[in-house]
């Protein structure tokens, strides 16, 4: 798309092939089509989620002025928190920051990463404004970023394409890509669906900081020439100590029990695995009881607020004495006076932005998702508390760095219920190897780190580049 309203030389704003144009146009006719669909959606959500009736003008570019900013995208809450290290770098290096995202979580994490720093009129967040040329021409018109990082691989067409348009350098940054997409796209190249536009766009853009050498070599693979090895930034997630230090006090608290009971938290449970892991707490519990153990607390936290109730009535069919974090816990995250905490089976941690308050709580951590296709979610957090990490067999979604986990010893993958329960039982058995696997997870950890640096490093060397 050629808007012609770029201060960058035309020779910077590369023309897009004729098959991407025309598939651009199809996509952007189908979204003036489904925008009733779109509009449905957003009320749907809202049913449960309030927040996302609030804000809505941003979905179509409108905003107050936030210019000569690095404009970074990240989708939803995960990829926010993966680029807390490197907005703060940035800050810390005199750039201004420009947040746009997908869903109210998301921005409610923005908010309280860096609510200090948008006081200051350093950065802000947006919502992304939907696929319409008008929006996002608004957006940028308004805004006239002078960097575009998209997190991940959170491929949006018409975003893409406008900022190309207004000559806005663009990269992908703590970026990836499967097995399962690279051959998709491999296939698709002399196609005409969206995959080979995907592929053109792919093309176009400036470069890729990427999470490591094996996704550098599927990037250039695909036709991607600037790519740059910087590492996964969620090595670097700052850890808020206030929850750390919350969690070290309800664990010590004699008169809930938990000095004497494991803890094993469940991160970041999806849709559909409820009763798979309540089926697992009832093999468990059941040979706790045989062996004379202590019965473990088992911390349920549900990846998604609209999981959250469904969750504990899943929970509570299964004969599980379930409590909600909302009722028991207080907003220091001390118990309530009047709870007994020592009769619970099932903590639901119905809030967002405490999983290293239930990580840390943790002796063991199971993390979601990967008992479905879908695969599993991030597992980098536990491994950073010293935590031994079991997920179940789908790990295609965060292949670096399971791959090297599971070889390293510290992430234990599972293939069934049995599996699990029997992963479980065994480690909690062993207090010492415990103890072993959450020594190497840290150390497995620290050879991770530094992706922050090498990323800002990465973005310095572009800018001249970009404003030549």
């Amino acid at each position: 798309m050629q808007d012609g309203m770029s201060d960058r030389p035309s020779s910077s704003i590369r023309p897009s092939s004729g098959r991407l144009r025309w598939l651009i146009r199809i996509y952007g006719f189908a979204w003036i089509l489904g925008f009733p669909l779109v509009l449905g959606y957003f009320l749907w959500r809202s049913v449960n989620d309030r927040r996302y009736r609030f804000h809505l003008s941003e979905r179509f570019g409108i905003g107050k002025p936030f210019p000569n900013a690095i404009w970074i995208h990240g989708a939803s809450l995960g990829e926010i928190r993966s680029a807390a290290s490197l907005v703060t770098g940035l800050i810390g290096r005199g750039h201004r920051v420009l947040i746009t995202c997908l869903t109210p979580a998301a921005r409610q994490e923005a908010l309280r990463l860096f609510g200090e720093n948008m006081r200051q009129d350093r950065m802000t967040i947006r919502y992304l404004p939907l696929e319409f040329r008008f929006a996002l021409r608004r957006f940028l018109e308004v805004n006239r970023p002078k960097l575009l990082l998209i997190l991940e691989f959170d491929i949006w067409p018409v975003m893409i394409e406008s900022a190309l348009g207004f000559g806005v350098p663009t990269y992908l940054c703590n970026a990836q890509i499967t097995a399962r997409n690279i051959e998709r796209h491999r296939r698709s190249r002399s196609g005409l669906g969206f995959a080979a536009a995907r592929l053109d766009l792919l093309e176009r853009l400036d470069g890729a900081f990427v999470k490591s050498a094996t996704h550098a070599e599927r990037f250039r693979s695909l036709g991607l020439a600037k790519v740059h090895v910087t590492g996964e930034l969620r090595f670097d997630q700052p850890v808020p100590k206030a929850m750390t230090s919350a969690a070290t006090r309800l664990s010590g608290e004699q008169g809930l029990g938990l000095p004497t009971r494991p803890v094993i938290t469940l991160a970041s449970v999806v849709k559909g695995e409820d009763q798979l892991y309540g089926e697992m707490m009832t093999r468990v519990r059941a040979a706790c009881t045989a062996a004379g153990r202590p019965m473990p607390l088992f911390v349920h936290v549900p990846r998604q607020p609209e999981h959250f109730d469904r969750a504990a009535a899943i929970l509570t069919s299964m004969d599980r004495r379930v409590a909600l974090r909302s009722k028991v816990l207080g907003a220091a995250l001390d118990v309530r006076p009047e709870f007994d905490f020592a009769g619970v089976d099932v903590l639901i941690g119905d809030s967002l932005g405490e999983m290293a308050f239930y990580i840390e709580l943790a002796d063991l951590v199971i993390v979601g998702g990967g008992f479905l296709p879908s695969g599993a979610h991030n597992v980098i957090e536990p491994l950073a508390r010293k935590k031994p990490v079991l997920v179940g067999p789908q790990t295609w979604t965060i292949e670096f760095p399971a791959k090297e986990a599971v070889v390293e010893g510290v992430l234990i993958r599972v293939g069934s219920v049995t599996e699990l329960t029997d992963a479980v039982l065994s480690l909690l058995g062993s207090p010492a190897a415990l103890a072993r696997i959450g020594e190497r997870a840290a150390a497995f950890h620290a050879t991770h780190t530094g992706s922050t640096v090498r990323t800002l490093d990465a973005i310095g060397a572009a800018e001249p580049a970009a404003a030549a």
